[in-house]
């Protein structure tokens, strides 16, 4: 087959062409049938399809997450069970404001109760917190090692939560030794009645 055989052909006369020349033109109409439908039709029903596995794949990551919430449930649900307990085990342990005159005064008998001498005993502006008042109170006794470890080991073992800090030991000169130190109390903090709120709002 050569460029002749093209010239000479006769368009009205296709059944006389040379069957090689049939075969190109044949497959150039395959070629071009097969091009147009591409780019008509199948090349959007690829893009289609690549949108679908996009959203597919987002589905399928949405599920995923939502199963691992669903089989987490159970345990996140029964640690806030936990969590409310200690909280509430918590609350108990911490005085209302009625109760922390009395928490103050086991303080000070503590203190007389390890043989210790009081040279301060200063509580101070309660502290406000988002759960919780917080009442320091200064503290200086007069006493020996033994007394101080008695007293310190006696707060701690209070039912009620009681801080210690910033606690010093120092020589006074004499026999007895002197201890400087906060101790921290807290109570829980109460819904104040609607008259008081209102005054203090008017003030």
């Amino acid at each position: 087959m050569n460029l002749d055989e093209f010239n000479n052909l006769d368009p009205q006369n296709f059944g006389n062409w040379p069957i090689a020349v049939k075969a190109v033109i044949i497959a150039l109409l395959c070629a071009a049938a097969l091009g147009a439908g591409y780019y008509f039709d199948t090349q959007k029903q690829l893009q289609e399809l690549t949108k679908k596995e996009r959203e597919e794949k987002t589905l399928f990551d949405d599920f995923k997450d939502k199963q691992w919430k669903a089989a987490t449930l159970p345990k996140l649900e029964q640690q806030l069970t936990e969590i409310e307990a200690n909280l509430k085990d918590l609350q108990r342990k911490l005085p209302s404001k009625a109760e922390v005159a009395g928490l103050i005064q086991d303080i000070s008998q503590q203190a007389i109760a390890s043989g210790l001498k009081s040279e301060l005993f200063k509580p101070d502006r309660e502290q406000r917190g988002s759960v919780y008042v917080e009442i320091p109170i200064q503290l200086r006794f007069l006493g020996d090692y033994h007394s101080f470890g008695k007293f310190i080991s006696g707060v701690a073992a209070m039912p009620r939560i009681v801080t210690q800090h910033n606690l010093k030991i120092k020589e006074t000169g004499q026999d007895k030794l002197m201890m400087e130190m906060i101790a921290k109390i807290y109570r829980y903090l109460e819904e104040e009645p609607l008259e008081e709120s209102n005054k203090k709002g008017k003030k």
